[in-house]
């Protein structure tokens, strides 16, 4: 006998698939986890082919009730298939089919495994779109709170990891919110650019049957049917979109990473980690590894290599379907899984982590962060903005020859460069003052700042109103 014969391809060959080919072929290994989605799918084609009366509405209902007995069982690991299931499509028919006899032969009627098997995975996509922007939106709330008990924090920030002007801890996670809320923002795209139902786009030229593609749409919770069959069958933008939105809220995680590898070192000592979300060494005992984040940081590159895996698999394909396809599942599985088990320590990692407020000020009193504010000062006083700068950098290459701060300068030697200078520089160059004077919108002073966080919040807020 024909080993082909319980295939859903079987028919054409005379001859049977090599065991290798077979196994080579199979997907049941990783598409297991669309089990549900496939179910659902199978129910709303069900339900459609017996309200349109091309199957017996008995039989529709047979298979409607069968599907969910399915569900129930596999969900409660009762039901697994066997190891030389070819796919969960397959699986789920063939038990059908055992259960129900003809009747779930009938289920695939008008349908073929390309329509079923992009909606399966578009009505994950979609479910994963949601509970990954609750995740990201986890992280964001994090940071705000942080935010929000720091917004009087100075430190110095940095350009080329040189310390540059001063700014708040408060102001410096709101830069990271940011990014995670645009991130929020992808994901909620994503979800809404996959709302093209698949299903009935067939092989590639949908099918002679009447069926009602708006109804299964809608049972399904799409707004719509896609638009064209050979495109709704060989899409896979939702999956690519997917894993770009991964890969960008990858690069944000990786850099807020770092920061907290170098702020959590001895050189820096402005944060330390909780011991519950850091490692020691095997060696050193005094040791005290951020290998949350470090690990935060290295896997960024396998979510861009899931990312390449499918750019690369979908660049030369011509319409419609083609087997490479089938490579698209593991690669957004695996994103998905690494950013979400990535998320799940680094989140609380951050909620745990001690801010040292006092170490940060005393290093942006050093590195003179304020010359800056000194050039303005002098630009305020009618100086050429070009000319305060050139003085001020003489006045700093002076304090750096004789070991003094702008502070400890005297008027004297101030006014020894300029003229202009007077008593109220002093006042000018403080930290408190020059954090506070940079008040314009965006801006670090902590009154603006606190505009900036109750935005923030709204935006979080307007999300999480988002509904499937």
């Amino acid at each position: 006998m024909n080993e082909n014969s319980n295939k859903l391809w079987a028919g054409r060959a005379s001859k049977s698939a090599d065991s290798r080919v077979n196994d080579f072929n199979s997907s049941i290994r990783f598409d297991f986890r669309l089990v549900f989605e496939d179910i659902r799918g199978s129910i709303a084609h069900a339900t459609m082919l017996g309200r349109q009366g091309i199957i017996p509405s008995d039989e529709a209902a047979a298979l409607v009730d069968e599907l969910e007995v399915i569900a129930g069982e596999v969900a409660r690991g009762e039901l697994l298939p066997p190891a030389d299931a070819e796919d969960i499509h397959t699986f789920i028919e063939a038990e059908l089919t055992s259960r129900l006899g003809d009747a779930g032969k009938r289920l695939h009627t008008a349908r073929s495994r390309n329509d079923q098997v992009a909606t399966d995975f578009k009505l994950w996509v979609r479910e994963e779109c949601l509970n990954l922007r609750a995740e990201f939106a986890g992280l964001v709330k994090a940071l705000i709170s942080i935010a929000e008990k720091n917004l009087d924090t100075v430190m110095p920030g940095y350009t080329h990891l040189q310390r540059a002007q001063p700014v708040t801890f408060g102001h410096y996670m709101l830069a990271y919110v940011q990014m995670f809320l645009r991130d929020c923002s992808r994901l909620t795209d994503t979800y809404e650019r996959t709302d093209g139902c698949p299903l009935g786009s067939g092989a590639l030229a949908g099918t002679t049957h009447p069926i009602d593609r708006e109804l299964t749409a809608s049972l399904l919770g799409f707004s719509a049917p896609c638009e064209n069959s050979m495109d709704g069958v060989s899409d896979r933008d939702f999956a690519l979109e997917l894993l770009a939105d991964l890969s960008i809220a990858s690069v944000h995680m990786s850099r807020l990473a770092e920061e907290i590898i170098l702020w959590s070192s001895t050189e820096f000592s402005f944060i330390e980690l909780d011991d519950a979300f850091s490692t020691g060494s095997s060696i050193m005992p005094q040791k005290k590894n951020p290998d949350v984040a470090e690990l935060v940081r290295g896997k960024t590159g396998r979510v861009f290599g899931d990312l390449m895996t499918l750019l690369t698999a979908m660049k030369g394909i011509p319409l419609a379907y083609n087997k490479d396809m089938q490579e698209d599942k593991e690669a957004v599985f695996d994103a998905v899984d690494t950013v979400r088990l990535g998320l799940s320590a680094f989140i609380p990692m951050c909620e745990t982590m001690t801010v040292n407020a006092e170490r940060m000020r005393s290093a942006a009193g050093k590195g003179f962060i304020n010359a800056t504010d000194c050039a303005d000062y002098l630009a305020a006083k009618g100086v050429p903005f070009r000319d305060a700068y050139k003085a001020v950098g003489g006045i700093v290459k002076f304090c750096i020859e004789n070991d003094k701060t702008l502070e400890t300068m005297t008027l004297e030697e101030y006014r020894a460069v300029r003229e202009e200078f007077d008593s109220d520089v002093y006042d000018a160059i403080s930290l408190d003052r020059c954090v506070a004077g940079r008040s314009v919108y965006g801006g670090p002073a902590p009154a603006e700042a606190a505009k900036r966080l109750e935005s923030a919040k709204l935006r979080l807020a307007e999300y999480a109103e988002v509904q499937a």
